[in-house]
């Protein structure tokens, strides 16, 4: 297995590139999301590998130790809490390991499998990845000296946005049986709260409690579809 050595630049970190030699590995199925953490390593000098379920991550793990793992809760086959516990307990062990859900709930569950913290979507300081990330660090991973605190905040394009809206249209389209509806869901609502989309949240919210009470959903599907489509509409005609 590649370690993270491989991975790091001759160059140390420095103020402004904080995340200067780290290799981050992703497991996120959102595209928006995926597109924000890019940015975000962009910015912070690390590079970004992505996984978009726990087999993919896994099979990423084979090949190579990233320095860093950022792993969404809700992925389309299981909990990123597996990940997390199977991580924390592996050795070597993933330098950082990071939970990430738009449910805040999460958080508690994500450090009681093994991660050092925990990311909220939305996802929009830069400063707060950086913070996040480098305080789980060893101290001689960290850049010496001060560092100014950036107000910078990333926003990704609307194709990322459209990406998501079409995966659900496709999912939906394809089936609606129960699984999918919970996995719809909690996607979508994540998606929508990232986007600071709150009608398109609640509406999720709303199909959520729906299958929580049992109640009929025929109706709260088709709006939602139809919600999807509109923005698929929307943000490709901008």
């Amino acid at each position: 297995m590649t370690t993270p050595d491989s991975f790091r630049s001759p160059t140390r970190p420095t103020a402004s590139r904080p995340l200067l030699g780290m290799t981050i590995l992703v497991v996120e199925d959102s595209r928006y999301t995926c597109e924000t953490l890019r940015l975000m390593c962009l910015r912070s000098g690390a590079r970004i590998r992505r996984a978009d379920c726990l087999a993919s991550a896994r099979r990423h793990l084979k090949v190579y130790r990233p320095s860093a793992a950022i792993i969404d809760m809700g992925l389309p086959d299981g909990s990123g809490l597996d990940l997390i516990d199977e991580l924390a307990r592996a050795v070597p062990r993933v330098g950082v390991l990071l939970g990430l859900s738009g449910d805040d709930r999460a958080e508690t569950e994500a450090l009681a499998a093994g991660a050092d913290g925990f990311l909220a979507k939305p996802l929009d300081s830069l400063a707060t990845f950086q913070e996040t990330i480098l305080s789980a660090l060893p101290p001689d991973a960290v850049p010496s000296g001060p560092r100014a605190v950036t107000q910078e905040a990333v926003h990704p394009d609307n194709v990322a946005f459209c990406d998501d809206m079409s995966h659900v249209a496709t999912l939906l389209e394809q089936r609606q049986d129960g699984p999918t509806i919970d996995y719809v869901v909690q996607f979508l609502g994540g998606v929508a709260r990232s986007a600071r989309d709150h009608t398109l949240e609640r509406a999720a919210s709303d199909l959520a409690r729906s299958r929580c009470q049992g109640d009929p959903q025929r109706e709260k599907v088709a709006r939602l579809m139809q919600m999807v489509h509109a923005r698929i509409e929307s943000r490709a005609a901008i």
